[in-house]
């Protein structure tokens, strides 16, 4: 799935919109997706100027967006928004940083109807940056 195909379902636009191509999609069950990280990113500018890092929370963010391609890849969900409702076990353990390539893997723990939860990593280089577990709902 390419950008323009993701942007067809997602809600989110630049420069929230962080996802940027679907490698695989097994619907109800995993997704995997990435995200280019140039130093072209806005955020950038202020986190931190002199030694960019990419923001924890927009890790998550992208993982999120990840998870809600793959609700919204379901025929009842599509044309919703996926709302992003809790986290638990959220862990960093590599900063990301301009010219990585983030590697997300979303699997699904449980999903009944329109809420589901599922376990996110971010890989860089094959090593995991983030994981956590997301839990979101898919509304009108």
């Amino acid at each position: 799935m390419d950008i323009n195909e993701i942007k067809k379902m997602l809600p989110h636009r630049y420069p929230f919109l962080l996802v940027d191509r679907v490698l695989e999609i097994e619907p109800k069950q995993r997704i995997v997706a990435l995200k280019n990280v140039t130093a072209n990113e806005e955020f950038f500018n202020g986190h931190f100027p002199a030694k960019p890092v990419m923001p924890g929370v927009l890790i998550i963010e992208a993982l999120a967006q990840s998870a809600g391609i793959l609700m919204l890849s379901q025929e009842e969900h599509k044309g919703k928004i996926p709302y992003f409702t809790g986290i638990d076990n959220a862990r960093f353990r590599k900063t990301i940083v301009p010219g990585d390539q983030i590697i997300m893997e979303i699997e699904v723990i449980r999903l009944k109807g329109s809420v589901g939860k599922v376990h996110a990593v971010a890989r860089v280089d094959n090593q995991v940056a983030t994981e956590a577990d997301l839990m979101f709902v898919v509304g009108e």
